[in-house]
């Protein structure tokens, strides 16, 4: 046996080889990757040629000449034997089968001795041909419990979330569960599965923290790098839930509005208000509170609620009212209750102004709602010959927008449009209040697709406003089948529609036929009186005398509003 140097190119196949077909383009890479790391550990073996040629037959290491001369190397080292009298068959088919890989356990232990040589991952991975999150996944073995190394040794491995999951529990944790779980003498695998899940903890998320490095220390909590969470996202985590829970309560109790209460989550992880409470899903007022609370991950939540006004004293004709002999004949349940109806309005307004503000407008349409927002019941505009002009609405700011610096009045198309964008969001409105504008709110909606904006509805909160029929008629198009209790039924939309998208239809900006009729009908100026008009100001006199209690109830409720 002798070692020589010799060019790859110059060595000849084996034609009596025993592998045959073509390797896997991963394995050729992996041995590529190697080559040009750390050379050829194991050099060829090969036999002078007997038909008189000066050249070299591969007898072992066909791939590893071909992935030399792939990596450029000149000269490798061959080992030169006797021609054997098979033509080296036997000794290509012996080492062909006496190889075996190395199992994921010893490939850890080759690992670890790497880097404990200087090695990092990254280098170990390029010459392996392996990505640093493999080297990793291997690297978490050696938080394992040796008895299970043992097992895995054999080739039954639990898959990389298991794995992470065993590493991440305590050497005593492990050694319980195992005893559990190892398999029994006739058996050759364990279910990781329940392995992983009798070691299972839960996680909390320090990107979920409201709280800071003050509350941390004061609680004890260390976070923990997950090494396979995606590069771009804070992977810190704790699994010492009672202390993370803990300083989020105290981060609330620290921060918490004027009038705000810290409240609970229900089994549907919604928030529980006090009694009578209701939920405000629109932009809050200053009269409103406010709920803090935690959610199912330990998020700190905040939703705002409006508490009942205090019902004021029956006349004493009332206590009378009732009559021993009157019939009471019970009205069905709406599909929709007042509260519903009241929180449609809330949602169908901030979907109308978030139109407004992101939805492509066309000018035409834009100038067009204008002059529909100002036909809308919530506007009034009063002019009299005593010169008393007021102007209701909050139109000063977008006013004073359309002059330059030097107070000129000067207009350019795109001012003009978020003026004018402006004024809409100010005007318009779904609200069931003095704010509302009517059907020209939900005329404009449909004209700018804000049904698109219109917020999940498929809530705890929403859902208890519908009617059985109406939750039935809910499920239709989903999974979801109608249960004996509404509860039931209610419960199952709420799970359906925690990672979906539901609008109730009667939501939608879809204006209704009969009360647009009505109110064009009632809108529609006449031939005749559009002439007569500015001539009959005895008759618009005493038309504003007869509105003038009308007028005043529409100031002092619309002041209220505005406060």
């Amino acid at each position: 046996m002798e070692l020589k140097f010799v060019d790859p190119r110059s060595l000849k196949d084996n034609p009596d080889k025993a592998r045959r077909s073509k390797s896997s383009p991963q394995a050729d890479a992996l041995l590529l990757a190697t080559i040009k790391a750390v050379g050829i550990v194991q050099p060829p073996v090969v036999a002078a040629e007997t038909d008189g040629g000066n050249g070299f037959v591969i007898d072992e290491g066909h791939r590893r000449v071909k992935q030399a001369i792939a990596a450029g190397l000149d000269e490798i080292a061959v080992l030169v034997v006797p021609r054997a009298e098979d033509g080296g068959a036997m000794r290509s088919l012996v080492t062909t089968i006496a190889h075996e890989q190395l199992n994921p356990v010893d490939q850890w232990r080759a690992v670890e001795r790497l880097v404990a040589l200087g090695w990092t991952e990254e280098a170990i991975g390029i010459a392996l041909a392996q990505s640093v999150r493999q080297i990793k996944k291997l690297r978490l073995l050696a938080n394992v419990l040796p008895a299970m190394l043992d097992h895995m040794a054999k080739g039954d491995m639990p898959d990389e979330r298991q794995l992470r999951t065993i590493a991440a529990a305590s050497l005593d944790e492990q050694k319980e569960v195992w005893k559990a779980h190892k398999p029994s003498k006739g058996d050759r695998q364990v279910s990781w599965w329940a392995v992983a899940n009798g070691l299972a903890k839960t996680r909390m998320y320090a990107r979920d923290a409201s709280f800071g490095d003050d509350l941390r220390e004061a609680y004890g909590i260390a976070w923990v790098e997950d090494l396979f969470a995606p590069a771009d996202q804070d992977s810190r985590y704790t699994t010492n839930v009672d202390a993370f829970l803990g300083a989020q309560q105290e981060w609330m109790t620290q921060n918490l509005p004027k009038k705000g209460v810290i409240s609970e989550a229900n089994t549907w992880g919604e928030v529980k208000l006090p009694p009578k409470a209701e939920r405000v899903y629109g932009t809050p007022k200053k009269s409103d509170h406010t709920a803090m609370y935690l959610d199912r991950e330990g998020k700190v939540k905040t939703v705002h609620f409006r508490m009942p006004e205090a019902k004021k004293a029956k006349g004493k004709g009332a206590e009378d009212a009732g009559d021993d002999e009157a019939i009471v004949v019970s009205k069905p349940r709406p599909d929709v209750t007042r509260k519903g109806i009241e929180m449609i309005g809330d949602l169908r307004t901030d979907a109308l102004h978030e139109a407004l503000s992101r939805a492509p407008i066309e000018d035409d349409t834009l100038f067009a709602l204008l002059v529909l927002a100002f036909a809308g019941q919530n506007v009034r505009v009063d002019s009299g010959p005593g010169g008393d002009f007021r102007f209701r609405g909050r139109f000063d700011r977008h006013a004073a927008s359309l002059f330059d610096a030097e107070g000129q009045f000067a207009v350019d198309i795109d001012t003009l449009r978020v003026a004018a964008r402006g004024v809409l969001i100010d005007v318009l409105s779904c609200r069931e209040n003095i704010s509302k504008s009517g059907i020209v709110g939900i005329v404009a909606g449909r004209a700018i697709g804000a049904d698109g904006f219109l917020a999940n509805m498929g809530t705890e909160d929403f859902l208890s406003c519908l009617s059985r029929p109406a939750l039935e008629a809910s499920c239709a198009d989903t999974p979801v089948l109608p249960r004996a209790r509404v509860k039931d039924t209610r419960a199952a939309l709420v799970d359906h529609y925690k990672e979906g998208h539901f609008v109730h239809p009667s939501a939608l900006f879809a204006p209704d036929a009969v009360v647009l009729s009505e109110w064009l009908a009632k809108s529609a100026v006449t031939e005749v009186e559009d002439e007569d008009a500015p001539d009959d100001e005895g008759v618009a006199g005493e038309d504003q005398a007869a509105e003038g209690d009308a007028t005043d109830e529409f100031d002092e409720g619309y002041r209220e509003a505005a406060e």
